[in-house]
């Protein structure tokens, strides 16, 4: 006869094997483990200009190619993200017998569930579906100016900073042909809503600008002493906004940080500052 007390045990124990188990069920199935070629990876990270200061997480990481690289040619940090046991200790041991344990790890975990928000690049070769599910996972969580690379599939909608297509051999082992995709995002700031102004007494003495905002698209407008005035060549890139003023010459560029603007004016002269703030 079994005691009570080892009865509890084993149900105790039998619930908490559940629980696990059922906490490493990720969200969505990201679809069966592909590797990027050697090649495609050197070119990925290239793309990307990653480099010593940045911190790289690789959503489905596999056998970790792509953090273990970027830490050992281009001197970057990070980790890598998969759900496969045997695929997460083959990554952490290769890390260790190549001496670079102390700045790439790999974890057991549903990519839908991981914290990004640390990356400065993040790269992926997922299935479509699974790629623009996390759409909204990347604005929500990563800071601007993450750079963000998609192997073969684009996020829907959005437009690449760069795009790179080439032909190699070795894909037709992973997909039947040589075609090869890699795409280069950039996640905007937020920059929609009307800001209030302070411009070089020159271009106006009370501001405002009306930003319109499609994720990298920026269009709008200023007010500029009570007169509305377009704006030209708008550009987004991170968190760095440039703009012009329609009909006129010169240059606005500035750093957006938060709820603030802060930057330069260029008319041909010497530089003055410009800064905005948003709803005030």
């Amino acid at each position: 006869m079994i005691p009570a007390l080892r009865i509890a045990s084993l149900l105790l124990a039998l619930v908490a094997l559940g629980a696990r188990a059922q906490d490493l069920q990720p969200i969505k199935d990201a679809g069966p483990y592909v590797p990027s070629p050697d090649s495609v990876v050197s070119d990925m990270l290239k793309l990307a200009e990653v480099g010593p200061a940045d911190f790289v997480i690789d959503l489905g990481s596999g056998d970790g190619r792509i953090v273990l690289t970027a830490a050992k040619v281009f001197g970057a940090r990070g980790f890598g993200v998969e759900i496969k046991d045997e695929l997460v200790r083959k990554s952490n041991e290769a890390a260790k017998n190549e001496g670079i344990a102390g700045r790439v790890k790999f974890f057991k975990r549903d990519l839908f569930k991981t914290d990004i928000s640390q990356a400065t690049v993040l790269t992926m070769y997922l299935l479509p579906d699974t790629v623009n599910l996390l759409k909204d996972k990347f604005l929500a969580e990563l800071k601007p100016g993450t750079r963000v690379i998609s192997h073969d599939y684009p996020l829907t909608g959005w437009i690449p900073e760069k795009y790179v297509q080439m032909d190699l051999e070795d894909k037709v082992q992973i997909s039947g042909v040589t075609t090869t995709l890699i795409y280069l995002y950039v996640i905007p700031a937020k920059v929609a809503g009307r800001w209030s102004a302070k411009m070089p007494p020159a271009v106006a003495r009370q501001a405002s600008l009306e930003l319109r905002q499609q994720l990298t698209k920026v269009s709008g407008s200023a007010r500029l002493d009570g007169r509305d005035v377009p704006l030209e060549d708008v550009k987004l890139r991170g968190d760095r906004l440039s703009f012009k003023l329609a009909g006129r010459k010169g240059e606005f560029t500035g750093q957006v940080k938060g709820k603030s603007i802060e930057g330069s004016f260029s008319g041909g002269g010497p530089k003055s500052a410009w800064s905005a703030t948003l709803g005030s």
